[in-house]
């Protein structure tokens, strides 16, 4: 895992002086192994390397080979494979690394070889001779890439940072993009950001920057949710799914150069990945979980759960516990992380978890994806039962945060843009590729809701400390084999039936069988006292009223009762609008005043 950043001009003229420097500032925590930058005549190439697979120089990036250039953060878990396959077409390699096989493989294929590529990726490829760009996301979107393009110049980079610091940014609020943010509970799909400027490669595809300055976007994948034509029985698809899951954790998400642990939460989905590594021998599994004060709505900690599948298996295992004083005080470095606003509660809680295991570790595995891959969120059976209105009435109904009404008495009236959300979310119910409801609903979350909410927000917490954290349960073949089982399978049992049937007798029964638990940040949730009066702090603040972006009735509403108002999914209205103030204060108000 690392950063990359870049710039093309199409202008015909060198890059800034100073301008990949500042770039890569921005990004030099994703990658405290070293840096490297690549000029050429219009173009150059920045990269911070976090050194996880052939930690030599060898591998060392920007990566050239003849007239190639490569910049790439990610990992390649068939990289071994394409290795034996391009060295059998006569291709010969100079490192043990999985970035140069994507050299190779562009040459062996051209733009195809992203179709070869499994794992996590986000990378750029100069090709010298054709004077042209390449530049390609994972399917699953788990890693980022961010772009400003203006006739100009098209610049690149892994967090929407580094395009502020190279200057020249529209930084006006995207008012397409806000109200995704506020619909969406904080997601806002691929393309836009909330920066007018600021664009981002959708997930599973490609963009080219052709020689005369044309952009040509191209899928390469899509998600089939439509049922096999060989039906399966319910122990079929358990052992299928258990032998995907199996290969996923076991031997492609552990491909590592260095030891790889756990993030441990407590709940079912981690707790299956520790029970997985060890069956298959791993010794010495470090595993961490974190906690925070309890309040009286609320326990802040399910060490109860996590400590029981450290003691069966006998991890290593550290709990992190932080005061509630210590949420307030590190918030603004976990809000200076975030590339964009991010309105999940446990986004500080990684950002702390991730700073104690980046002592001791490279890579850990967590459960991120699970509870979107296998039907694990009580609103899906809801949906399921839901028969009244159409697709897109039933979804909104048991997820939107906000209704249009309530959106528009959120914002101000030069924000009124109509209902984009619905427009959005409607086309992706409306799929021909999903064969029921709720496989559209699942495609839907798995391709682009849990993409810029918690793979990004897993993302950018652990990045911010050096650390990567890998998704197996978002691992390609376990994502395509769970898209095509019937809903009702993971339906059962309270969502994740599959999961659950994996898991008995290897994971405690008292974790399988408790109520779904999230990630607790409970004074988050709850907001009084300190963390409260910070919340007022901001949105009192001058920034806020001279924006003009939220209504003050609306904000004086829920600062009367600041416990009381949360979305359909129990997130805090309030943090919400302060958050997103805050992020825009950190990010944009301190860059504009810089420039």
């Amino acid at each position: 895992m690392c950063g990359i950043c870049g710039e093309r001009r199409l202008d015909g003229s060198p890059s800034a002086p100073g301008l990949i420097e500042r770039m890569l500032a921005a990004v030099a925590r994703r990658g405290p192994d070293g840096q490297g930058i690549h000029r050429g005549d219009s173009l150059v190439l920045g990269h911070r390397r976090l050194a996880v697979i052939d930690p030599s120089a060898r591998a060392h990036q920007p990566m050239v080979d003849g007239d190639l250039v490569l910049v790439f953060n990610g990992t390649l878990y068939n990289f071994r494979e394409l290795r034996g396959r391009l060295q059998a077409l006569g291709h010969r390699f100079v490192s043990e690394g999985d970035s140069e096989v994507i050299l190779k493989a562009y040459r062996a294929w051209g733009d195809r070889c992203v179709e070869h590529l499994h794992g996590e990726f986000a990378f750029a490829i100069w090709d010298g001779n054709a004077q042209r760009l390449l530049c390609a996301r994972d399917r699953m979107g788990i890693k980022p890439f961010y772009y400003a393009a203006d006739g100009r110049s098209f610049r690149f980079a892994s967090n929407l940072d580094a395009l502020l610091a190279a200057g020249g940014i529209d930084t006006r609020i995207d008012p397409v993009a806000l109200h995704h943010q506020f619909t969406l509970h904080g997601v806002v799909p691929a393309p836009a950001t909330v920066l007018r400027g600021v664009r981002k490669l959708p997930p599973a595809h490609c963009l080219v920057l052709e020689r005369d300055g044309r952009h040509i976007l191209r899928r390469y994948w899509q998600l089939d949710a439509r049922r096999e034509a060989v039906e399966r029985d319910e122990q079929a698809w358990a052992d299928a799914m258990h032998a995907a899951l199996r290969d996923a954790v076991v031997s492609r998400h552990r491909v590592s150069d260095v030891p790889v642990g756990v993030l441990l939460s407590g709940g079912l989905d981690s707790s299956l990945l520790v029970a997985l590594l060890a069956e298959a021998g791993v010794a010495d599994l470090q595993t961490f979980a974190i906690g925070f004060a309890d309040q009286p709505e609320e326990k802040g900690d399910e060490f109860e759960f996590s400590d029981l599948v450290a003691a069966r298996y006998r991890t290593l295992h550290r709990r992190v516990v932080v005061p509630d004083d210590q949420l307030l005080v590190r918030l603004p470095q976990a809000v200076d992380a975030m590339a964009e606003p991010m309105f999940g509660h446990d986004a500080v809680a990684f950002f702390l978890l991730a700073e104690r295991v980046a002592e001791s570790l490279k890579v850990v595995q967590c459960g991120q994806g699970a509870d979107e891959v296998f039907a694990g969120y009580a609103w899906y059976a809801r949906m399921r039962d839901d028969r009244s209105g159409s697709r897109l009435t039933r979804f909104g109904r048991h997820y939107f945060d906000r209704e249009q009404a309530e959106f528009l008495s959120m914002t101000t009236s030069a924000f009124d843009v109509g209902d984009p959300t619905a427009a959005l979310v409607e086309a992706r119910l409306d799929d021909a590729l999903s064969e029921t409801f709720i496989d559209a609903v699942l495609k839907l979350d798995v391709t682009t809701l849990v993409v810029d909410d918690p793979v990004k927000r897993i993302d950018n917490m652990t990045m911010a400390w050096g650390l990567e954290a890998r998704v197996p349960f978002l691992d390609q073949r376990v994502v395509e084999l769970a898209a095509r089982c019937p809903p009702s399978l993971k339906l059962a049992s309270g969502g994740k039936h599959l999961l659950k049937r994996i898991a008995r007798g290897r994971v405690p029964d008292a974790v399988i069988d408790r109520p779904k638990g999230y990630f607790p940040v409970p004074a988050i949730k709850y907001l009084r006292g300190d963390l409260l009066d910070f919340v007022r702090s901001v949105l009192d603040s001058r920034a806020c009223r001279e924006r003009g972006l939220f209504e003050r009735r609306y904000i004086d509403r829920l600062l009367a009762a600041p416990a009381m108002h949360h979305t359909r999914i129990m997130g805090n209205k309030l943090w919400q609008i302060a958050l997103f103030e805050y992020w825009m204060q950190r990010h944009v108000d301190r860059c504009v005043a810089a420039a």
